[in-house]
């Protein structure tokens, strides 16, 4: 029996660049000499790249003489952090008891039908990522969701489509 392969998502992979590469390698060299450097390091290659796959952690654990797994486990511990590729537009859609009870649940499926992506993948050119968390701390405006750093709230599954409408 034959997979059918034209029901399976092309998974998005951005490259590093090499100026990337190179304004991670200073971040490395500055920090170098500090021990208890690892998280500032891992936020700014973060910053720099948009995500932490498995060879940027490779470097972070040569540069600063630390074992691999060591960067793996706090890279896989701690939410702010991704091995996957964000969207220039990161959506957090909140799912939190607030949040759900005011259909924040139907935002969230709309936002990603919308989008045609899945939790955590990003869109083909890169804009806009998803993601559903528990809370955004704003429970007063619920539902309420995040683009990026921009905070939204008292939404209906409509006006959280117009909210994605700015940022194209």
């Amino acid at each position: 029996m034959t997979e059918e392969l034209t029901d399976k998502k092309e998974v998005v992979i951005k490259e590093i660049t090499q100026d990337e590469w190179k304004e991670m390698d200073k971040v490395i060299a500055a920090y170098i000499e500090r021990p208890g450097s690892l998280i500032p390091v891992l936020q700014q290659c973060q910053e720099i790249c948009g995500y932490l796959p498995a060879e940027v952690q490779r470097r972070i654990a040569e540069g600063l003489d630390i074992s691999p797994s060591l960067v793996y486990g706090v890279v896989s511990f701690y939410s702010f952090f991704t091995m996957k590729p964000r969207g220039k537009y990161n959506i957090r859609v909140c799912l939190g008891t607030a949040c759900f009870v005011k259909r924040g649940e139907e935002i969230y499926n709309r936002l990603k039908k919308e989008l045609g992506i899945e939790e955590g993948e990003v869109t083909p050119d890169m804009k806009f990522s998803i993601e559903a968390v528990r809370c955004i701390g704003c429970c007063g405006l619920a539902p309420a969701m995040m683009v990026g750093e921009d905070t939204y709230g008292l939404l209906e599954p409509a006006s959280a489509s117009d909210v994605l409408k700015k940022h194209y």
